[in-house]
């Protein structure tokens, strides 16, 4: 199948290039460069470098690709440019969208699956959040995700599509970036990396449910070949495992201390808990194996050392 990733230069999305190639897919990818990079496409893998916000653009890339379906990743992911420019943050995440779906439509590309949020969604959970569990967005990226699945919700009853929203938890893993609002793991190793004491807000007993990247590439395979015409989807894509932030410091510790071969493993240093912050976050993955054969396959560790070889100490 051809398969156009939007976004798939960047960390999430060229892993899903990489799990379309070894499942016998053709990926085309469609990316801005502004945060992704080239080296982290396979080589003979085309690459459109076109905004989702140029229409004009928009429609030539997808006259070249001439997809049969679409993997969404192309966003603005920063929830805290979210609250200060809403109005970019809905460009990108909102009309932005729509453009891809309108040019997916228009070349017959009626499989369509979308990189959407538990975390902005769910918000504080007390027990694991299903898919029933009602979304109670509070930022604007939060919200952009909404209206994404809303939209698709939408393209499935009138456009026919066969779609689905993939609730990803706090995903990590090789190439993600270590800049600008890093996900907790990148940011731990690049601070332990520089022998930095690392910073933890609150008591550290605040947890997040982690998934390995290389498990929600191949969650986004198992969606583009098993999403049903005429119906629109949201599957949570998590382990169901609540994390520590204190636990996972303390581990990543222990793995870049052996990987630098230092003695010490690092000091957290506890700082006052930041306004907006979530205490619990965790979802249920359960329905992903009935509607999609998916589950979780990277045990923490194994995807933390995973993570610290590729990020500490090696030339990328």
């Amino acid at each position: 199948m051809r398969v156009l990733v939007t976004g798939g230069a960047g960390f999430i999305g060229s892993h899903v290039v990489d799990a379309l190639l070894a499942a016998g897919h053709e990926p085309h990818v469609l990316d801005n460069l502004s945060s992704g990079q080239r080296e982290n496409l396979p080589q003979g893998v085309p690459l459109s470098e076109v905004d989702i916000r140029d229409t004009p653009a928009l429609s030539a890339a997808f006259d070249e690709a001439r997809p049969e379906a679409i993997c969404h990743h192309a966003a603005q992911v920063s929830v805290a440019r979210s609250v200060r420019e809403p109005a970019v943050d809905a460009e990108i995440n909102i009309v932005g969208m729509l453009n891809v779906i309108s040019q997916a439509h228009r070349v017959g590309a009626s499989r369509f699956v979308f990189a959407s949020s538990g975390g902005a969604l769910y918000g504080e959970t007390s027990e694991a959040a299903d898919e029933t569990t009602v979304a109670m967005p509070i930022s604007p990226y939060g919200i952009g995700k909404w209206m994404g699945e809303r939209y698709l919700d939408w393209a499935a009853g009138e456009l026919g599509f066969a779609a689905v929203s993939l609730r990803y938890s706090n995903v990590y893993g090789p190439r993600q970036s270590v800049e600008g609002e890093a996900g907790v793991v990148a940011a731990f190793c690049r601070d332990l990396e520089a022998g930095a004491d690392l910073t933890i807000f609150g008591d550290g007993c605040q947890t997040r449910d982690f998934v390995f990247v290389g498990d929600v590439a191949r969650a986004n395979v198992a969606a583009i070949e098993r999403a049903n015409p005429g119906e629109a989807a949201a599957v949570n894509v998590s382990t169901g495992e609540a994390v520590e932030i204190n636990m996972l410091a303390g581990l990543l510790g222990e793995l870049v201390a052996a990987r630098l071969g230092r003695d010490d493993s690092g000091t957290p240093r506890h700082e006052a808990s930041r306004a907006g912050d979530i205490r619990h976050s965790l979802m249920d993955p359960s329905a992903a194996a009935g509607r999609l054969g998916w589950c979780p396959e990277v045990l923490l560790r194994d995807g933390l050392e995973r993570t610290v070889a590729w990020l500490v100490g090696a030339e990328r």
